[in-house]
């Protein structure tokens, strides 16, 4: 496996070409620009706090409890929907010259890490406004983070690899977004959910990720070890896997495109 990224070094300078191109991309034509980073989450939890605030009055600090399950998902689904278009969208490039077709799923949710970490300023502007304690366990965030950067990774590379073949991926790909985020309790209470279904959330290692943010940006609170190690070791396998399908089949690409 480590042969897999013995060229990531060599290949660095391409890597941040590609993060910045992205970038641009992806507010290319836009008034308000890399505004939208901010913007897009901002007024997503004032529509949802407005609707859901008194529904789920007993959730202190709903805006805060939102977006910190919003933000990480927004990551998973705009971060791993670019890596896996990335490999069709590069073929231009991959076609001409020899760059390690994981690049391309890397810039992608490099790109989309970026929107997450300026989209963090919106959650600690929201926390001061609701005067949620800053605590030290927010420097632990780092961790549960790793995880979902590994997790979107590995996602994008299967995904990326499986829609080479089939196209019809992308739109799978996107209802299965959509019945993950209804799903998972981003922006209603875990204790509303029935309890014969409540194993989902324990064996998605997305919503963990989420749990242990919550502890530390909500609840002022170190999280268990579980919910860090589950999600940590779901995204080696997913990177794993990933890497896996795409050393397997990216001889045949040239085929497909």
């Amino acid at each position: 496996m480590k042969g897999k990224f013995s060229n990531l070094y060599r290949f660095r300078s391409l890597l941040s070409e590609l993060v910045r191109r992205d970038v641009k991309i992806k507010y290319r034509k836009s008034v308000l620009g890399i505004l939208w980073s901010f913007l897009d989450p901002l007024l997503m939890m004032i529509v949802l706090t407005i609707v859901f605030s008194t529904l789920f009055h007993r959730v202190q600090n709903y805006p805060v409890f939102y977006l910190t399950g919003f933000l990480a998902y927004q990551f998973f689904r705009s971060g791993s929907s670019m890596a896996m278009k990335s490999m069709v969208n590069s073929s231009s490039i991959w076609k001409n010259i020899y760059v390690p077709k994981y690049i391309y799923a890397l810039s992608s949710v490099l790109s989309n890490f970026i929107t997450f970490l300026l989209s963090l300023v919106i959650l600690f502007v929201i926390m001061l406004v609701l005067h949620v304690k800053f605590t030290v366990f927010i420097i632990f965030t780092s961790l549960p983070i790793l995880a979902l950067i590994l997790m979107t990774f590995g996602a994008g590379l299967i995904m990326g690899t499986l829609n080479v073949f089939f196209r019809d991926i992308e739109h799978l790909y996107s209802v299965f977004m959509m019945l993950l985020m209804y799903g998972m309790p981003l922006f209603y209470p875990e204790d509303i959910v029935p309890a014969a279904f409540r194993f989902i959330q324990t064996y998605n290692p997305l919503y963990q990720v989420i749990v242990c943010l919550r502890d530390c940006f909500l609840y002022g609170q170190l999280y268990p070890m579980y919910p860090l190690i589950y999600a940590m070791v779901s995204g080696v396998i997913l990177v794993i896997i990933g890497l896996l399908l795409l050393y397997r089949y990216q001889d045949k690409f040239i085929l497909y495109i």
